[in-house]
């Protein structure tokens, strides 16, 4: 067996395409993928999962109906699942994403653009 450790930085360089998510892993019911983000998203829920935010460079803004949270490098937060939120970034993001059945797990990594 081939052991080979996954670089998100490597993978993340394979593409230019925002809010298009790009499979990367799978592990049992899981699977690990990456996206590129800029500006807002929409308004939405997962009715049968959390979803959790890491941000491992940079930040991150996350709207709710009723507030906000942000997250600055080192820091993470679980959304409930069945709560309305709308993810928000300034300038392009990479995000790690892990989606199972019941896990939705993000991991954000800013990447400052030329101004």
């Amino acid at each position: 067996m081939s052991y080979q450790a996954v670089n998100f930085k490597n993978k993340l360089g394979l593409f230019n395409e925002q809010w298009s998510p790009k499979v990367i892993a799978e592990m049992n019911d899981y699977q690990f993928k990456v996206v590129k983000i800029q500006g807002e998203f929409v308004w939405h829920d997962h009715k049968d999962t959390d979803e959790t935010f890491i941000v491992l460079e940079g930040s991150l803004r996350i709207d709710f109906r009723d507030g906000h949270v942000d997250l600055s490098e080192g820091e993470m937060f679980v959304v409930p699942k069945g709560i309305e939120h709308k993810p928000y970034a300034t300038i392009i993001m990479d995000i790690a994403v892990v989606l199972a059945t019941l896990i939705f797990f993000v991991a954000v990594r800013i990447q400052r653009s030329a101004a």
